[in-house]
């Protein structure tokens, strides 16, 4: 097998391994296998070229050095490093957490070398730290590809001082990145087991997505930008936020700000990363033991269908064969992980990005003139998800399953398009909706449940339009993943821009009298004729009709 440079590199650090009571020459082995199994690998964010020949890992460090350019301005934005590099380690942290997230979350939690290393000599502590030297390695790579050009730009716009700041900082955000993954997992693992465990492991992991991009948000907007100053002012909950705990150290060292909380926040760049080693090594044999509940299954959690379900069908399906394929689409949704990792971020973004905007208002105005504003308009913003989802739809892990639609006794084919859509509409997007409008009711009152409606009716059209632009009048769950990311960019804009539009003319009866009621009027009647239209009775097709 291939000596692999990084190993040649690990090799230098030999002994502190081994003061740490592993077994190196074993741990390294262990690390020679899993890197060339790497080299076949495909990572999530270069998917579309798995039928390509070639390394395609180092081809997606490109990719990722490509991001890195939008770190540039910022580092060549001024000298008030606090706020400038609070927001290149945010975006930092993003781009690490979510690639560690898709990518790595697996080789933590991985049980498929037990079968292999239970029935050999070798400590469960080497290879727990083979895990972590692992998954370092392939952080190492991506950062390094991330951050070379901003290092550069860095070093010949602000000096070798502040690389020399930033490179420390970099490995510093890796470790903990890494470290502080395992440790959630860590935990997780010692509450749950078999089934329910996955289910939770996916569920952290959509909140780990949904709160990087709210942190973000958050993060831009403690800082005051009022005549065009950058003013700061501490806050204890801003301890929370460790992006700008990597920024201080350069404003710090290179702006001579000594402030207390300047030094606090440098002190925790560097401590809490080495805290996190500290009880992850400590905590690494209960993690090992642990990690034999994946394998476990438990009769418990075999899925029933839920008597809402039911109820659900009932209401939204006219006929019993499409009530049958109503809860299968529901039960696939509930059931398909890889389907919830892929759609339930969109969902939690919906909910996210309304109140971002009005976080933005109240911050601004505060909350009196909040009540009589227009600005629970920014509701519609929960509908820009509705094509991602409704894209979705057509693919599952278990697509090979898909001969069931060709199996069954049923000629209008329509039936399992409706079903499917309206599984989408009653179990994602009306939960959805109900739950922003408590909040928005809450803030605006109930002089606003004519627009509620409005925008709800707008949502069930936009799915349509998405349901025509984008399935192809492909089966519902027929396709495989890796064929997911195949969605077409134009459609996709225009869908987005459809929102807006729907948007505008509600903000436009807004200023009529009654006008509100008469566009509400509109939509559902362009609902209903849309429905018909789209999900018209289509005779089922041939075998070579399906791709």
């Amino acid at each position: 097998m291939k000596n692999f440079l990084s190993l040649r590199m690990l090799d230098l650090c030999s002994r502190l391994f081994i003061m740490l009571g592993i077994d190196y020459p074993v741990m390294r082995r262990i690390l020679q296998v899993k890197l060339t199994m790497d080299q076949r690998r495909v990572p999530t964010i270069f998917e579309q070229s798995k039928s390509k020949e070639g390394n395609q890992f180092i081809k997606s460090l490109g990719l990722y050095a490509f991001y890195g350019l939008i770190l540039i301005p910022f580092i060549m934005f001024g000298d008030y490093y606090l706020f400038q590099m609070s927001l290149v380690f945010a975006m930092m942290m993003f781009i690490l957490m979510t690639t560690m997230i898709a990518d790595f979350s697996a080789v933590l939690l991985d049980v498929r070398d037990k079968n292999i290393l239970n029935t050999k000599p070798v400590d469960q502590r080497t290879v727990s730290m083979a895990k972590v030297v692992h998954v370092c390695i392939y952080m190492t790579q991506v950062t390094g590809a991330f951050a070379v050009v901003p290092l550069l730009v860095g070093l010949f716009v602000n000096g070798a001082l502040f690389t020399v700041i930033f490179l420390i900082e970099i490995l510093l955000i890796g470790m903990l990145i890494v470290v502080l993954t395992a440790l959630i997992y860590i935990f997780i693992l010692q509450f749950f087991d078999g089934e329910r465990l996955k289910d939770v492991i996916n569920y952290v992991q959509i909140l780990l997505s949904v709160g990087i991009v709210a942190g973000y948000q958050v993060l831009v907007r403690i800082f005051d930008f009022s005549d065009l100053n950058i003013d700061f002012t501490f806050q204890w909950w801003h301890l929370l936020l460790p992006p700008i705990w990597y920024s201080a150290p350069f404003e710090w060292i290179l702006n001579g700000n000594s402030a207390g909380y300047i030094i606090g926040y440098s002190i925790l760049s560097v401590v809490v990363p080495i805290v996190a080693i500290i009880i992850y090594s400590k905590l690494v044999p209960s993690f090992e033991q642990n990690l034999q509940k994946l394998l476990q299954y438990s009769g418990d959690n075999k899925r029933k269908a839920h008597r809402l379900d039911n109820l659900f069908a009932k209401i939204v399906c006219k006929s019993k064969e499409e009530r049958t394929f109503f809860r299968f689409s529901t039960l696939m949704m509930k059931q398909e992980r890889e389907f919830k990792l892929k759609v339930y971020p969109s969902l939690g973004f919906a909910f996210v990005f309304p109140f971002i905007f009005l976080f933005n208002e109240i911050s601004m105005n505060g909350f009196g003139g909040l009540p009589g504003s227009k600005y629970f308009l920014t509701i519609y913003l929960g509908n820009i998800m509705i094509p991602a989802v409704v894209h979705m739809l057509k693919f599952s892990s278990n697509y090979k399953g898909a001969w069931i639609f060709r199996a069954t006794p049923i000629h209008d084919e329509s039936i399992f398009y409706r079903a499917a859509l309206k599984a989408f509409l009653t179990k994602l997007y009306l939960p959805l909706m109900i739950v922003l409008s408590i909040f928005f009711l809450s803030m605006f009152t109930f002089r606003i449940v004519p627009d509620l409606l409005v925008i709800l009716m707008t949502g069930v059209l936009h799915a349509l339009l998405s349901f025509k632009l984008l399935t192809n009048q492909t089966y519902p769950f027929s396709r495989s993943f890796e064929f997911a990311s195949d969605m077409d960019t134009a459609k996709n804009i225009i869908l987005m821009i459809i929102v807006g539009l729907f948007g505008g003319v509600h903000y436009l009866a807004t200023l009529l009298p009654y006008g509100v009621l008469g566009y509400l009027v509109l939509v559902l009647i362009a609902a209903l004729i849309s429905w018909k239209l789209v999900f018209s009775a289509k005779e089922k097709r041939s075998p070579a009709g399906q791709t």
